[in-house]
């Protein structure tokens, strides 16, 4: 099983994750410390079985990130708090989490909890693929449709949100341009080869500007949007370039900004704005720095790269 951790006290994730390890129950892919940081499609992405959260964080709180993460996260959920109010935990399991353990942690509650929820994924998954099985025999005789392409633009959508995250740039306005950009290339490369010619970044806003106001739009507006569309990617990708400057500038081995800072970004540019960041100093030559066209072709196909990898694929 694959865990995710949530909880503001470092020592409530430590003794979380010691149970976890010391009964060979899993793996803990991953902590954090306040429920904002937390994805719904992110936690699919990262394959997580079982979310462990806190009900009171400093910023965005248990029941919120469970408003905020339902409908798209998979998992089961397990909350952990000392409140015990029962109007707080009653919402809380009308929100769909599966079990409430109160604190002081208990080793023996947190096993007992761990393995009904694991018993209960295995019984899911079980019944999931009888499921599988009756459809396959009762859908022999029916008339085949290729849903492959739709399955892999979903995926190829799925990492690119997972990507943008990992680049800092979840949230910012150029986010959702960055998106539809993908699917734009991820649709061009069905009939054409980018090898012999990757779409210059003019047919890419046009294009994308179109569909985003319709084809009857006018060309004054298409173009009004086409600048307003490159000036949000080029603050994304600026503040992606932020993040990762700050990131090395704390730590030149961190592994993110070990294996996208480069990717991304012509080392003197990166380099610049960290000098910038030790200095405390905001010199808006940086943004001249940005090449957006070579971080749209690296996210196209860092994208491509990531969907291929184990770790995104299906169960």
């Amino acid at each position: 099983m694959r865990f995710f951790i949530t909880d503001d006290d470092s020592a409530i994730r430590s003794i979380l994750s010691q149970i976890i390890e010391d009964e060979d129950l899993g793996d803990v892919v991953e902590e954090a410390e306040d429920g904002c940081l937390l994805e719904g499609n992110i936690l699919n992405l990262k394959q997580i079985d079982i979310l462990f959260i806190d009900l009171l964080m400093p910023i965005r709180d248990g029941i919120e990130t469970i408003r905020h993460i339902k409908g798209e996260f998979s998992g089961k959920i397990i909350m952990i708090s000392q409140v015990e109010s029962k109007e707080l935990i009653g919402e809380a399991f009308s929100l769909g989490i599966d079990y409430y353990i109160s604190k002081p942690i208990n080793r023996i509650e947190v096993l007992t909890v761990i393995r009904k929820v694991m018993e209960r994924i295995n019984l899911e998954r079980s019944i999931n693929v009888i499921q599988t099985s009756l459809n396959s025999l009762l859908n022999l005789n029916q008339p085949k449709v290729d849903k492959s392409n739709i399955l892999n633009e979903k995926r190829i959508l799925e990492v690119g949100e997972f990507l943008l995250a990992e680049l800092g740039i979840v949230g910012e306005s150029g986010h959702k341009d960055l998106i539809e950009i993908l699917q734009y290339l991820f649709k061009y490369e069905l009939t054409h080869t980018f090898e012999q010619h990757f779409p210059t970044l003019k047919e890419i806003f046009v294009q994308i500007s179109k569909k985003k106001l319709g084809l009857s739009a006018a060309q004054v507006d298409i173009t009004r949007e086409i600048r307003a569309s490159e000036q949000r990617i080029r603050r994304a990708i600026t503040h992606s370039l932020n993040y990762f400057a700050s990131l090395g500038l704390t730590d030149f081995s961190n592994p993110k900004f070990e294996n996208y800072a480069s990717k991304f970004f012509d080392f003197t540019v990166v380099h610049q704005r960290i000098k910038e960041l030790q200095k405390n100093t905001t010199i808006q030559a940086t943004q001249t720095g940005v090449n957006t066209k070579k971080f749209i072709q690296v996210f196209f196909y860092e994208v491509k790269r990531l969907n291929s990898e184990e770790i995104f694929k299906y169960r």
